[in-house]
């Protein structure tokens, strides 16, 4: 079965080198971003001004190759990939839930982004807590350090 994608538009931000940059949202709050969308998707974006919050799908274009087991950033040990957010995956699509700050006519613009300035952008959807927000969560091995993802950034062990 072959599966075909196509970008709707292109994530601008300041980050430019995957090196150093946050890995995770909650490390990037207050970056300013923009979510460019091509001309033929734009007429998507009508009633989106209402949302506080988007999920972002996209593609880590920077991406290269996988293996099943990793030392991710969080941590020190090997882990079973799907049990990380690395970015060198089968499918290498990621999802960041951004702040929506205001909607314009050829897309809008986001806080609190931690993804790399040309990111190719897959989809978007709005989050919405009572469908998005889990009960009764577990979160495996990174219960114990979790609190500490706003001063994790990335070291480049990801990168070729």
């Amino acid at each position: 079965m072959a599966i075909e994608m196509h970008p709707i538009g292109v994530i601008h931000t300041p980050f430019k080198l995957l090196k150093g940059m946050p890995i995770q949202p909650r490390g990037a709050e207050g970056v300013k971003g923009e979510i460019e969308i091509f001309e033929p998707f734009r007429a998507g974006l009508r009633d989106l001004d209402g949302f506080s919050h988007v999920q972002l799908l996209y593609l880590f274009h920077e991406s290269r190759g996988f293996k099943m087991e990793v030392v991710p950033f969080m941590d020190t040990e090997v882990r079973g990939l799907f049990a990380t957010r690395a970015p060198r995956r089968p499918n290498p699509i990621g999802l960041s839930t951004v702040r929506l700050m205001n909607v314009h006519e050829t897309g809008f613009d986001v806080q609190d982004i931690d993804i790399l300035d040309g990111t190719p952008l897959l989809d978007i959807k709005p989050y919405v807590p009572a469908f998005d927000e889990a009960q009764q969560v577990s979160t495996g091995w990174l219960e114990s350090v979790a609190h500490t993802v706003k001063r994790r950034r990335s070291d480049g062990r990801f990168t070729d």
